[in-house]
């Protein structure tokens, strides 16, 4: 269907989550007319997909200043056209490789506590997480690397009453690690750890995000970053999140995308958690995409309590 009367179309493309937008030209100068509709079918579809567009690095950037501040890379790049964009994040295992000698990502894997450990909302170790990310993908393989999303306030709606009451007063710490059995004892651990050391940061988030557009509630734990609640015994706390970071991941509450080259997709941060699928490096074929990620604020509960930190600071001024 058209939106608005535009030549903007979205379609959605599973049950909870999810839109294909056409009829854009994101490289173009959009009037304000197609941004406030791109930002109404984000609110209502938290992911959006948009197919053969041609973006460079600074169209790309500039696309994302349409919908807020854009912040830093959340990890150190360098080389050539990266110099003059430092709000953009390569995603690829060959410039991980060329900065730390490894590919983190397949690293962090081999460390997961649980299948499920790769879930994330980005950042929610933070105490002002991302409102949302854009990624585009350059190069991609012939099979494998997909990524998928899940609804996190479809999953809060799917919880019975009783649990939405009980959540809806809790509070979660998030830290990097998490959902990671890492190995003091081994070098390359102490190694990694040691990268995220000087910029560590924990955060006290409420267990239920009150989305600060839509008033949705929205279910904010994730297996990857939230390691437990507050106020709960260590057992009653892992007893809960399992439960919860296994509500959150049902199928029916997300959705997959196939990577193509010139493909982009847009995700609301405040009310997603996603996961890279661990087969990208089955075809032996490079993988390289590019996000750029809008500054979010303090998530609030529905009690009222705010976000605060317990370790590091705020995310930083915005690029």
């Amino acid at each position: 269907m058209k939106t608005r009367g535009l030549a903007l179309e979205v379609a959605r493309i599973a049950g909870h989550i999810g839109a294909e937008i056409t009829g854009v030209d994101l490289a173009a100068e959009l009037s304000e007319e197609v941004v406030a509709g791109i930002r109404a079918a984000l609110l209502e579809h938290q992911v959006l997909v948009f197919r053969d567009q041609r973006l460079d690095h600074g169209q790309q950037v500039a696309f994302g200043r349409r919908f807020g501040e854009l912040t830093a890379r959340s990890r150190p790049q360098h080389g050539g056209e990266l110099e003059e964009f430092p709000e953009i994040l390569t995603i690829s295992p060959g410039i991980d490789r060329d900065l730390f000698g490894l590919d983190v990502e397949a690293f962090y894997r081999t460390r997961w506590a649980s299948p499920l450990s790769g879930w994330h909302t980005d950042m929610s170790h933070a105490v002002d997480p991302p409102a949302g990310a854009i990624l585009r993908a350059e190069v991609v393989p012939d099979f494998g690397g997909d990524t998928q999303w899940t609804s996190l306030t479809a999953a809060y709606q799917g919880l019975s009453e009783p649990l939405r009451d009980l959540v809806d007063g809790l509070e979660a710490e998030h830290s990097f690690f998490a959902g990671y059995r890492m190995v003091p004892g081994e070098e390359l651990d102490r190694r990694v750890m040691r990268m995220l050391a000087a910029d560590e940061r924990v955060a006290l988030h409420p267990v239920v995000r009150v989305h600060p557009e839509t008033g949705e509630r929205a279910l904010f734990v994730n297996p990857s970053r939230t390691s437990r609640i507050a106020g709960l015994s260590p057992a009653e706390s892992g007893r809960l999140l399992d439960m919860l970071f296994e509500h959150a991941v049902r199928a029916e509450y997300t959705v997959r995308v196939r990577w193509e080259p010139g493909m982009v997709v847009f995700w609301d941060n405040r009310s997603t958690a996603h996961i890279a699928a661990t087969d990208a490096a089955v075809s032996g074929q490079a993988r390289v995409l590019y996000r750029v990620t809008l500054a979010g604020d303090r998530p609030v509960g529905p009690t009222g309590f705010v976000s605060r930190p317990l370790l590091g600071a705020p995310m930083g001024m915005p690029s």
